[in-house]
């Protein structure tokens, strides 16, 4: 059998679903593998055809999409910072609660210290807009209480729901106060460690009036990662008394309004 007649042999073939095996093209061709192999060659140097694992498949054949690994985020996960500093991120959700007005619409960005607001805001009939799965689930129980939630991928490790950067997919919402945590507090300004986090944040800080931050006395440091804003465009913040003489100088000589929350217990 000519070359010119096994290619076309070939190609005949691949024209039934787009791929065919060796071993196929072995019993079909009569042909010897090494024999197989340089035809699949020359199909492929004429553009005819892709050599892929295990056979061939025609050139114009669409390559299935590989799956996108499952999104995550930089940071520690949710359920490991959760019962760091319990006593005193819970200290911190009364004093912030405590800042809410009945019947009113507020932000809740998501994370460990935040959720702890949830269990005081029973009765005040709030609007909350939250993109943590964690403090929708808080809320749910509280029947005056209204929840809206973004659009987006949800990312496991803080069970919260992010958009890509660029994509806006908040609510059409404005709200007085929005409250807000961090992964670190410097000269610097606030910081997150991972950008899409940022980026969320910064879109949640747009349709807030006034920024009020929610942090324990352990995240007070010099720390590499994304700036989410300078501390100066924080207007209020929580934090409880383990805070240093240090930490307490930079808040108040940026001109934001610091709130030490005492711990009841």
């Amino acid at each position: 059998m000519h070359a010119a007649e096994r290619h076309g042999l070939i190609m005949e073939a691949l024209s039934h679903n787009g791929f065919i095996t060796y071993r196929d093209l072995e019993a079909q061709l009569d042909a010897s593998p090494a024999t197989i192999r340089r035809d699949l060659a020359r199909l492929e140097e004429e553009g005819r055809i892709v050599r892929v694992h295990g056979g061939a498949r025609l050139d114009n054949m669409p390559v299935a999409p590989q799956p996108e690994p499952p999104a995550q985020l930089a940071g520690v996960p949710f359920e490991q910072a959760i019962g760091h500093n319990l006593a005193q991120k819970r200290a911190i959700g009364r004093a912030a609660a405590a800042l809410c007005e009945p019947g009113e619409g507020v932000m809740i960005d998501g994370g460990t210290t935040t959720l702890q607001m949830c269990a005081n805001l029973d009765g005040l009939n709030l609007q909350v807009l939250t993109n943590s799965l964690h403090i929708v689930n808080a809320l749910l129980p509280q029947a005056g209480t209204r929840i809206l939630t973004p659009s987006g991928t949800v990312f496991r490790e803080q069970n919260i729901i992010l958009a890509p950067a660029g994509e806006d997919s908040m609510p059409r919402f404005h709200a007085p106060k929005l409250f807000m945590g961090a992964a670190a507090v410097g000269p610097q300004g606030i910081m997150q460690q991972d950008v899409i986090l940022v980026a969320a944040e910064r879109r949640l800080i747009d349709r807030a009036e006034r920024l009020i931050l929610l942090v324990d006395s352990s995240k007070f440091m010099s720390s590499s990662g994304a700036i989410v804003c300078h501390l100066e465009e924080v207007d209020i913040l929580i934090t409880d008394e383990g805070i240093s003489a240090q930490a307490e100088a930079m808040v108040r000589q940026a001109g934001v309004h610091l709130i030490i929350a005492r711990d009841e217990a």
